[in-house]
């Protein structure tokens, strides 16, 4: 089994979930909250049903952590790390800039990601050690020269709990623009050349393990708010960097907003 048959797979996993998604955008559906208040619609379950039901029949020995429905053989060398609609509050205002993500993480490490919007079609394709591709086209992030000339882009103000909102308005107060909503979709405009930075906090790993290898793919950089890879074990802030040569500015610009505390 090679990477790029993984990579293949993922994309036919990607089209599973956009088929399973399609009629229920901007249509009537079911939709119930979880205990911590998220979304969560038929469209999810169905897209990632359609998933699970390959990777069973496909993969059998494979592990899958799905955000819809939890962890089988987690423990296994090779997860499948399933978000099947990640912003569905996006998805639920017919906004299009919601995605399917799919990744492989292999020893905790993530290898293979999709980033699928399926209304819009559009979809970057991230494989460890090959370019990352935007509907089958190489795609580079752009240079940033300095904070005052990056595009700032995050899913929510609400999402930065206690301190971490300072943090974040430090870095935000140094770059030329910010730029609210996204999610996920935000990683594939910093993979495009679009987007300069993304800052989150609170994301899991079925939010972040398949935009590693997306924005890594396309000249990038991601991390956490220490500098460190992201990891199985990373505890959901995030940085995404289209030149990593603005790293240390940004780090300093986040511990800068967290002094004090």
């Amino acid at each position: 089994m090679t990477t790029r048959d993984d990579l293949a797979l993922a994309n036919r996993l990607a089209d599973a979930a956009g088929a399973a998604i399609r009629p229920f955008f901007r249509a009537r559906y079911d939709m119930e909250y979880k205990s911590d208040l998220s979304p969560v619609t038929e469209a999810d379950k169905a897209a990632e049903a359609a998933i699970r039901a390959i990777l069973e029949k496909e993969r059998p020995q494979d592990g899958i952590i799905g955000e819809e429905y939890g962890a089988t053989r987690e423990d296994a060398e090779r997860v499948w790390i399933l978000d099947p609609i990640d912003g569905t509050r996006s998805f639920i205002a017919g906004r299009p800039i919601f995605g399917t993500l799919v990744a492989l993480t292999q020893a905790g490490w993530p290898t293979v990601g999709i980033i699928d919007q399926p209304i819009a079609g559009e979809r970057w394709a991230g494989m460890m050690g090959q370019p990352t591709t935007f509907n089958g086209k190489p795609v580079t992030t752009r240079a940033c020269r300095d904070l005052d000339q990056a595009i700032l882009a995050s899913t929510a103000p609400q999402l930065f709990p206690g301190c971490t909102g300072e943090h974040f308005s430090r870095l935000a107060g140094q770059c030329r623009d910010t730029v609210w909503g996204g999610d996920c979709y935000n990683y594939g405009l910093v993979a495009s050349g679009h987007v300069d930075i993304v800052i989150e906090a609170g994301l899991k790993l079925h939010d972040l393990a398949a935009l590693v290898p997306v924005v890594e793919g396309a000249g990038g950089r991601m991390c956490d708010w220490a500098g460190d890879p992201l990891t199985h074990d990373s505890d959901g802030r995030v940085i995404a960097l289209g030149d990593p040569a603005r790293l240390d500015d940004v780090l300093e610009a986040l511990a800068e907003g967290h002094e004090g505390h």
